[in-house]
């Protein structure tokens, strides 16, 4: 099921409602409004599907807010329907219903263009049960075969996802996270590695997220992680993460400077970060630029004042 908006004025109606049986592949196109709720959608389905057609095992459909409604919800849950949501990262779920919507939206262009006849509605099927079931066990049998053919060619070049196990450590993306960076291009790909807690759903990990980003909501999809490899150049550090926005103020902790150094001019500190309190190689050098960057002055003043001379 999925929706058509932003159509011409009919009747007051300016959306369709557009539901595909998945077995048979016939389409149902419900006219209603740009604001419908979910006491709304749920009394056209009964009025246009249900009573025509059953109750479905599943529905599948996007993240529209009337399908993700409690309402709508609730209603599922108590006619034990199985709904299934599309996410952004997999959008071929809805994808036969997107497909339809395209073809619909080319019928609905020529019969509103300048030289466009009124066409009356086609009249329903009747008396040809014993036909429409032999139709549909030959619809059935086709359909089987062309999706064993799509899937076959769709697997050619999809990308098997990675697997994580519990305590897997893993490369988290930058594509969700807000920073401060001033330009999201030339920045790092890749947070620092995080620990994977759980499998969460079919292709979402929960992350072991330190207390500084508690605000942060810790799944994220399979393909926004990467599996963290060691490396083979030894005394390799991992750079500390660039600040998250939480509360609207970047979070940057230091748990102390425990030395410093002169190298090739610059002054280099030996910092044990906060961020890194899970992490065996949690203290670094870093230059002073990249510390005056990160915390106030008054806190490097103070902590510098604890270092062995």
């Amino acid at each position: 099921m999925d929706f058509i908006t932003q159509l011409p004025l009919s009747r007051n109606f300016d959306s369709l409602l557009v539901a595909v049986d998945r077995f048979s592949k016939m389409e149902i196109f419900i006219p209603t409004y740009s604001t419908i709720t979910a006491l709304d959608l749920a009394q056209s389905f009964i009025i246009h599907v249900f009573s025509k057609h059953g109750l479905p095992i599943s529905i599948v459909s996007d993240r529209g807010y009337s399908f993700v409604s409690s309402f709508w919800t609730q209603l599922c849950q108590k006619k034990k329907i199985s709904r299934v949501i599309s996410a952004s990262f997999h959008p071929e779920t809805d994808g036969q219903t997107e497909r339809v919507n395209q073809i619909v939206e080319q019928y609905l262009w020529i019969n509103t263009s300048f030289d466009s006849i009124h066409i009356s509605q086609d009249t329903p099927a009747g008396k040809l049960s014993t036909k429409l079931q032999s139709v549909q066990q030959v619809v059935k049998e086709e359909s089987e075969l062309e999706i064993k053919c799509f899937k076959k060619y769709a697997d050619r070049n999809r990308a098997i996802p990675p697997d994580f196990q519990p305590g897997d450590k893993v490369w988290l993306d930058y594509e969700n996270i807000k920073t401060t960076s001033p330009t999201k291009k030339l920045s790092e790909r890749w947070l620092r590695a995080f620990e994977a807690l759980k499998k969460v759903g079919i292709h979402s990990y929960h992350l072991k997220f330190p207390q500084q980003w508690k605000s942060v909501h810790p799944v994220f999809h399979v393909f926004l992680l990467e599996p963290v490899k060691k490396s083979t150049i030894p005394h390799l550090h991992q750079l500390p993460p660039p600040p998250v926005i939480v509360e609207e103020q970047e979070k940057w902790e230091v748990a102390q400077f425990l030395d410093s150094k002169l190298k090739r001019g610059i002054l280099w500190y030996l910092v044990e970060w906060k961020v890194f309190n899970e992490d065996p190689e949690r203290t670094m050098w870093e230059p002073t630029s990249q510390i005056l960057s990160r915390i106030s002055t008054l806190y490097i003043l103070k902590s510098l004042a604890q270092i062995p001379q």
